[in-house]
């Protein structure tokens, strides 16, 4: 098969480029580079099954382009940054769900009818139940949260109007190398700048799962060779939690720096880290693990992981 990976030039995108490639398959990446590098696909760049586009999922000639001899699409472009919703809601509008019902639309007119699509687990917001099954409420505290949503929503109508095959898979936080922002490349950039004192957003008992990058790309493509027909929803996180304070521990120890002192901001509503930050997660990833998936990783060895690849990256 040849598959298009959306945002294949990113930080989960080019993890999953490299496993497709792995395992033999044919690849096209649609990138408009503003987030991800091409250094990351460096390895493929001269093998013959490996194809590259630059362009935007919001200009419907350059997503023809790349939809072009495709059998099936990853959908992981959009807006990475979570915290941007407050300031500018467009952005998650405009860049994830506009974005996606171009891309969907794109695929209905060239006849292609699988997607797999790069979801979150801030669609549930503050969860009622945890761990948190896929049949939970959803009530999304941010706009990047509640745009993710919206997308699912579209290629649920799309599944049972033009019969498409969709996936959507809600990760936990995703950690690993090549990563550009997130809460470890954030202390390693704070504690670089001043060894001495970390700050530290909220309150530090935000507890949350982590889900290694590897295993993330890993159940992406089990959940789309194990689905049925019509629209699917997965989580994919790992099987435990690890606190923001815990990860602050991780990071200075593999620096190997000593009597850091810790200046918690103190956060928003109830020790969140800011606006829109969902304070607890933990994902029941039963459904995916019943067909045979399951991480490698746990929380802790994944941020650990993490921390060792970033510092010899960054």
């Amino acid at each position: 098969m040849r598959f298009l990976v959306t945002g294949g030039a990113g930080f989960i995108g080019s993890h999953l480029v490299d496993l497709l490639m792995e395992r033999g398959e044919e690849v096209t990446v649609f990138d408009n580079l503003s987030t991800g590098k091409l250094e990351n696909l460096a390895r493929w760049r001269e093998d013959p099954r490996f194809r590259f586009v630059r362009g935007d999922c919001l200009r419907e000639e350059d997503l023809a382009r790349a939809l072009h001899g495709c059998d099936a699409v990853f959908h992981l472009a959009a807006n990475p940054e979570v915290r941007l919703g407050p300031t500018d809601p467009t952005v998650d509008f405009n860049q994830n769900i506009v974005a996606t019902h171009r891309l969907l639309e794109a695929m209905r007119k060239m006849g292609v009818r699988e997607l797999v699509f790069a979801s979150t687990s801030a669609t549930y917001g503050d969860a009622e139940i945890l761990p948190t099954p896929e049949d939970a409420p959803m009530k999304p505290i941010s706009m990047y949260g509640a745009s993710k949503l919206a997308c699912e929503a579209l290629i649920s109508a799309y599944c049972h109007t033009f019969d498409f095959r969709g996936i959507t898979c809600r990760f936990a936080n995703v950690v690993g190398p090549r990563a550009g922002h997130g809460v470890i490349w954030d202390f390693i950039q704070k504690l670089r700048r001043n060894p001495k004192e970390l700050e530290i957003l909220g309150d530090g008992t935000q507890r949350k799962s982590y889900l290694h990058v590897r295993d993330c790309v890993e159940g992406m493509l089990f959940a789309f060779e194990h689905s049925g027909p019509g629209f699917e929803a997965y989580n994919l996180g790992s099987e435990d939690q690890i606190t923001v304070r815990e990860i602050a521990e991780i990071v200075t120890a593999a620096m190997g720096l000593e009597g850091v002192k810790f200046r918690f901001t103190g956060g928003v509503k109830g020790g969140r880290g800011w606006i829109g930050d969902v304070k607890i997660m933990f994902l029941d990833i039963s459904k995916l693990k019943k067909l045979g998936w399951r991480p490698r990783h746990n929380s802790r060895q994944a941020v650990e992981e993490a921390v060792r690849a970033l510092l010899s990256e960054i």
